[in-house]
């Protein structure tokens, strides 16, 4: 997770060596680093774009949407999240190369929401409702009613 203050606050420098240290020592011990935003809480595009470019030169492996849990006072006074928004996975694929992945996570609750946030450049997904995605895949599969003309997205059941 970033440092959402310091991003916020437009401390880059302090943002990179902090992805850098956290990268730096995974590496050493052949762990991925997923590291997230938390969209829901950056006001714009630019604070998004400079994150991704900061992950790229950290060696980060991921770029991540959010945790799903960023909820974020809305219009009507309830609170809630966005999450892995179609802007925003545009935005995260085309501001980082293709060694860095994108990870869609929050929102993602059905299998047509997986097999979009797979078409637009996310190679991981976490979400809750893994089973029942699952469960529709098999359905749509033996009526011989699914398309998965492209590589799969790894699914996983919400967390890192």
């Amino acid at each position: 997770m970033i440092n959402i203050g310091k991003a916020l606050s437009g401390e880059w420098n302090y943002v990179e060596k902090d992805i850098q240290a956290v990268c730096d020592e995974a590496h050493k011990h052949g762990a991925i680093v997923k590291v997230i935003f938390e969209n829901d809480f950056l006001p714009n595009d630019e604070i998004k774009i400079q994150l991704c470019k900061i992950c790229e030169r950290a060696g980060a492996d991921y770029v991540k949407t959010s945790t799903g849990y960023g909820f974020v006072k809305q219009k009507d006074g309830s609170y809630n999240y966005k999450g892995a928004t179609e802007h925003d996975l545009k935005l995260m694929r085309a501001n980082c190369s293709p060694k860095v992945k994108v990870k869609a996570a929050g929102c993602v609750r059905d299998l047509d929401g997986l097999i979009k946030v797979r078409d637009l450049g996310a190679e991981r997904c976490g979400a809750s409702a893994t089973v029942a995605m699952l469960d529709e895949y098999k359905r749509r599969a033996a009526q011989g009613d699914l398309r998965m003309e492209k590589e799969a997205v790894t699914l996983g059941t919400g967390g890192y």
